[in-house]
């Protein structure tokens, strides 16, 4: 994969996401379908959810790579984009993969996700994560992404 531009900012990570979505061809009631690590990564998952919530499309989050826990991502008002209760049949568009899995401790193989993806030929894949997380896994080379967003929490300043 080539650099295709540099952005900032928590913009920089959405206006792509929701730019290549759009661009994408995707149908009413198609399927992004996010996967990623309980807690850590769900809130950039709604807030990506969030970013193309006038989008015609069916959002699913998967915990890790376990398809049999998918659940519903639905707009709750005055809130944003959250992961519901309900449960959610898989069958992706696009399968958005957070960086979250593959940092070291996570409890998911690369290959159950390179298993899980596998099952659906044809989707297309994004990865979304922090400070050159899939190179440092070895991630761009096992899976075919289509788009990577790459963004860096860099410097983290804390005042008292």
């Amino acid at each position: 994969m080539e650099l295709k531009e540099q952005l900032s900012g928590v913009l920089g990570m959405l206006r792509p996401f929701k730019a290549y979505l759009r661009e994408a061809g995707l149908n009413a009631g198609d399927q992004v379908v996010y996967y990623g690590c309980p807690g850590t990564c769900t809130p950039f998952i709604e807030l990506l959810g969030f970013a193309v919530r006038d989008l015609p499309v069916e959002q699913v989050y998967v915990p890790y790579a376990d398809e049999a826990a998918a659940k519903v991502i639905r707009p709750v008002g005055g809130v944003g984009m959250q992961v519901s209760g309900d449960a959610a049949r898989v069958d992706p568009k696009v399968v958005v993969l957070m960086g979250g899995l593959a940092m070291p401790g996570v409890p998911v193989t690369k290959e159950a996700v390179q298993a899980a993806v596998g099952t659906h030929a044809g989707a297309k894949v994004v990865g979304v994560c922090f400070m050159q997380m899939f190179e440092k896994a070895g991630w761009l080379d096992a899976f075919a992404f289509d788009l990577v967003i790459d963004a860096a929490l860099d410097p983290v300043r804390i005042w008292g």
